[in-house]
């Protein structure tokens, strides 16, 4: 009877573990560096998961963060591990981020090391790891982007920018997918830059260029949902990069230094849009050496094969190799099914109408067809 009492006590704290948000501490440069991690209930040990970063504004904290720009819902579903650390301490007492190439913190090396330290305890897909952040967070997001673009895949921005004159010293080493959203009359982070600040619009092309994405964007404006907030969105969308990256641009009109759906209302606030849904759906497209973007993928190749195409639910795959493995993902990047393959043929079931995408991993190369379910 004890040896099943103390599994049972065993079993109980794996699942305690399995849905947990906890307060960490890192050593780094001499100065202990404190973050929080929260781990979804669908996490298991052993399979990989993606990371998200996401970053405070300046004199905010990684708590606050949590709170206002917050990813836990959309990562209890899609599950991903969110590590929300805390910067350090400026002169004036203030917790900031170091994004403007100055000599410490070396912010960077932290993020890297962080990064290390996770993946140590927990089961992290390497490509698959992403940075967003409110305002002097966007900031470092950015920089990560250029300064440690061989470990995060694709970046988000949420009223931050570039400091004037960055982009020369801008060192991204693979095109790399980018959203911005910001208001146009953010008064902290002015929309159309200041002598110390670079433009939105600037920032945006910038990483148009460097992606080598289209040009001209498809712009659509985004349904008035909630006439009430004192703004409205339109989206800017610039496909076409190498490799299948993309840059996107959410324009909040009238809005200010805001985070779009946040749960409290600091200055004018978009409820048009959720803005960690948005960028969560924006990164679910990419991974770090494998920029393929589901939605541009959906022309079926003979490896791969996806019948009937619409569907009543059931669906018969077709793989020309039985073996590695599939995934299928609904149009929130979340995966609803996960196998090896262990035949040419398969037969699955999906009872919840929609658009998916199955992605075959053979092991030297992905590839992904789109399908839908009415």
């Amino acid at each position: 009877m004890h040896f099943i009492i103390c599994i049972f006590g065993v079993l109980a704290w794996i699942n305690i573990q399995a849905q947990s948000n906890l307060t960490k501490t890192i050593q780094h440069d001499g100065m202990t560096r404190e973050y929080k991690i929260y781990i979804p209930a669908s996490y298991v040990n052993g399979n990989p998961v993606p990371l998200v970063f996401n970053l405070h504004g300046y004199t905010s904290n990684m708590t606050q963060q949590e709170v206002y720009g917050d990813f836990r819902p959309i990562a209890d579903t899609a599950n991903f591990i969110i590590v929300h650390p805390n910067g350090t301490f400026d002169n004036s007492g203030n917790r900031w981020w170091n994004a403007y190439g100055l000599a410490a913190p070396d912010d960077v090396d932290f993020i890297s090391k962080l990064i290390d330290s996770v993946s140590a305890d927990y089961s992290i897909d390497p490509e698959r790891i992403y940075s967003t952040g409110m305002s002097n967070g966007g900031f470092m997001s950015f920089e990560l982007a250029c300064t440690l673009g061989n470990r995060i895949a694709a970046v988000a921005s949420v009223t931050g920018t570039m400091p004037a004159g960055s982009f020369s010293g801008c060192n991204a080493p693979k095109p790399t997918p980018i959203m911005q959203i910001h208001g146009t009359a953010d008064p902290t982070v002015p929309y159309n830059g200041s002598a110390s600040l670079e433009s939105v619009p600037a920032v945006v092309g910038y990483w148009v260029g460097q992606t080598n994405s289209n040009t001209t964007p498809t712009v659509i404006n985004v349904p008035d949902t909630d006439p009430n907030d004192g703004c409205t969105a339109e989206h800017y969308i610039y496909p076409g990069g190498d490799q299948n990256s993309s840059v996107e641009h959410f324009k909040i009109i009238n809005g200010g230094h805001t985070w779009p759906g946040a749960p409290v209302n600091i200055g004018t606030t978009n409820h048009d849009i959720d803005a960690s849904v948005e960028i969560w759906r924006f990164f679910s497209k990419y991974r770090l050496n494998e920029l393929l973007s589901v939605e541009e993928s959906d022309k079926p190749a003979d490896e791969l094969k996806v019948y009937p195409n619409p569907s009543e639910g059931q669906l018969n795959l077709y793989f020309s190799q039985g073996s590695g493995s599939y995934e299928i993902i609904d149009a929130l990047g979340r995966i609803v099914l996960s196998a090896d393959i262990v035949s040419t043929q398969n037969t699955v079931f999906l009872k919840d109408k929609g658009v998916y995408f199955l992605r075959y991993n053979s092991g030297s190369e992905t590839k992904t067809v789109k399908f839908i379910v009415h």
